[in-house]
């Protein structure tokens, strides 16, 4: 909604929660060794989802391939993640991926500006065309005709096709992690756009 803000909710208690180092399995250690993370640290939504591993195993190439091996620029993809983590009131998402959009390029003004939304007169028509592609996925299920030719106008096919399925996708992880409880890391930065 135009000028709606948002904050980000309190995580419930611990539902599921990660799995210390001396309680994986053979199988989660391995599938584990693949997620690459700055530092060698087990990040819990890592050490919770390994718990099923049927799915993580699946999960971890695709939500990779949005990650690091898409077609949108890191800063664009940043920013729909940024917002839909918003959207979704996702404390893991959003402690997560501040830093990950910062070094993308997204300035902390900027990230204010996420909270705020497509509306805040700060942003480029190109960024506000993206956030708002992420409120019309969130509210509607569909980007809406007026902000799809704001996007065809300057991202390729591959790109307009993986603007959704990065939406989506990170509503899904908002929807797990939110109702997991998956706890953040002390490192995480917990306070950017908590109070806005």
């Amino acid at each position: 909604m135009e000028g709606e803000r948002r904050s980000i909710r309190p995580l419930p208690d611990v539902r599921i929660g990660p799995l210390a180092d001396d309680e994986l399995t053979d199988e989660q250690r391995e599938l584990l060794g693949g997620v690459q993370v700055p530092g060698n640290a087990t990040v819990n939504i890592f050490a919770t989802l390994v718990r099923h591993p049927g799915l993580f195993r699946r999960w971890l190439p695709f939500g990779g391939k949005l990650l690091a091996g898409g077609k949108l620029p890191d800063r664009d993809r940043e920013l729909l993640i940024l917002r839909t983590g918003w959207l979704c009131e996702a404390a893991y998402e959003w402690a997560q991926h501040v830093p990950i959009a910062e070094r993308s390029g997204v300035t902390p003004e900027e990230v204010e500006a996420v909270v705020v939304g497509p509306d805040d007169p700060s942003w480029s028509e190109d960024d506000a065309a993206l956030l708002r592609a992420a409120d019309e996925l969130h509210d509607d299920g569909v980007i809406g005709d007026a902000t799809w030719a704001s996007l065809a106008a300057r991202y390729d096919e591959k790109q307009l096709i993986e603007v959704p399925m990065l939406v989506g996708h990170y509503h899904m992880v908002a929807f797990t992690l939110n109702s997991l409880g998956t706890p953040i890391e002390a490192t995480a930065d917990t306070d950017a756009g908590a109070d806005a």
